[in-house]
């Protein structure tokens, strides 16, 4: 009877839901989280220029962005699954070569990092497209953010910490997270997700799909809203670190303060109830406004080092309310069709504010010193602000349960 029982699961294994896409998030978590201060450190010890460090994450983002774009036709030869796991392996490979720590190498981790993140954000956010209703989108992104919040809390500091004891340690730590998100993605079984359309033909080239996403404003704004919020936290993540080593506030605060901003990721479902008594165009106004502000006062106040990362600090906690609801505009607005396609163009925003921050960052500290970052990411988070006034003001909003199509399809009209 036994042997039947399993038998039968290998057969029919059970759909992934909500809990399965928020542990493989929670795993990337710490492969991720406990390396994302320790990148910008290792770099900044071996080149001792901050404009050289903004000048490689510039390349590696355009690198990077290229090899996401490319996963969709990619997909089309080689089985999504596989395209996974790929990108699982870039994170065991770019660990291994960043624990030889010469300065080539740990360009080289960093581009392999960063390249394992374009994939697995592609691939899985088309799993969670294929079996997560639009209904469920919101609770599965929450869920996603408390999951990963062990990681994004606890990582950064102890990244740090494990890096001026012993620089390899980090990294072999990242490497072994890889290997469970591995082990925990076959035994999910996700295989190679739903197929809902068939295409006629493929596409001709990997950019054929963008014309069609250029001709959905939902879904530009949405993308507009990842890239400025993703480039807030490049600012916080790559550049606090180094404002506070250049103010002698020491190495290791950079890592903390990041630790401590991404504790605010276990509120997420408190969040998004807040949201759902609202609406995502008003807490999505409200975390740009709020971020906005806040770096802008940064920037003022860069002259008192201490009082400037506590704002810093302080705009985290509406970068993390936009965690929450900021994706929701475009993943709602994707057609079945078009999920892998437009995943990529989704999971865009992570390479091309990898290029826009580290470029802006870089033409800034020609000129002005570190401090002088913020206040440009102010503005942008500014701009966001007056974008998305024109959601419309009931989008996400269900009125009646016993008719949540009729009325996903109204609240999810048109910007006005």
């Amino acid at each position: 009877m036994q042997l039947r029982g399993i038998s039968e699961w290998l057969r029919h294994a059970p759909l992934p839901g909500v809990g399965g896409f928020a542990l493989l998030t929670g795993i990337e978590a710490i492969a991720r989280g406990i390396l994302i201060s320790v990148f910008p450190l290792a770099l900044y010890q071996a080149l001792q220029d901050a404009a050289l460090v903004s000048k490689v994450y510039f390349v590696v983002g355009i690198v990077s962005m290229v090899i996401g774009l490319m996963v969709p036709f990619l997909t089309r030869y080689v089985p999504r699954r596989y395209m996974y796991l790929s990108g699982a392996i870039m994170y065991v490979a770019g660990s291994g070569l960043a624990v030889l720590g010469t300065p080539v190498l740990l360009v080289a981790g960093l581009l392999l990092n960063t390249m394992a993140v374009a994939v697995t954000f592609v691939c899985l956010n088309a799993y969670v497209l294929d079996y997560i209703s639009k209904l469920e989108l919101g609770r599965c992104e929450s869920w996603r953010m408390v999951y990963a919040g062990l990681g994004w809390t606890v990582g950064p500091a102890l990244g740090v910490m494990l890096y001026s004891w012993w620089s390899p340690a980090p990294f072999l730590i990242a490497g072994a997270a890889a290997v469970c998100l591995m082990a925990v993605f076959l035994y999910l079984r996700l295989g190679n997700g739903r197929l809902i359309v068939k295409a006629r033909r493929p596409a001709p080239n990997p950019l054929a799909y963008l014309p069609r996403f250029a001709r959905q404003p939902r879904l530009v704004a949405g993308w507009i809203f990842a890239v400025i919020r993703s480039c807030g936290w490049w600012v916080y993540v790559v550049y606090l670190p180094i404002f506070a080593i250049e103010q002698g506030l020491g190495d290791q605060l950079g890592g903390i303060a990041l630790s401590i901003s991404n504790g605010m990721l276990f509120l997420a479902p408190l969040m998004l109830r807040w949201i759902q008594r609202r609406s995502i165009r008003t807490a999505v106004r409200t975390g740009f406004a709020g971020a906005a502000l806040l770096f802008v006062g940064a920037s003022l106040a860069a002259e008192a080092p201490l009082a400037a990362v506590a704002l810093l600090m302080g705009a985290t906690v509406f970068l993390v309310l936009l965690d929450v609801c900021g994706g929701l505009p475009f993943l709602m607005a994707v057609k079945p069709s078009e999920r892998t396609e437009m995943s990529a163009i989704y999971a865009s925003y992570r390479d091309v504010s990898g290029i826009l921050t580290p470029g802006g960052a870089w033409l800034v500290l020609l000129v002005a010193p570190v401090g002088w970052v913020f206040l440009p990411m102010g503005f942008a988070l500014g701009l966001a602000w007056a974008l998305a006034g024109r959601l419309h003001r009931r989008l996400g909003q269900v009125r009646d349960v016993g008719a949540e199509q009729q009325a996903n399809r109204a609240d999810l009209s048109e910007l006005a």
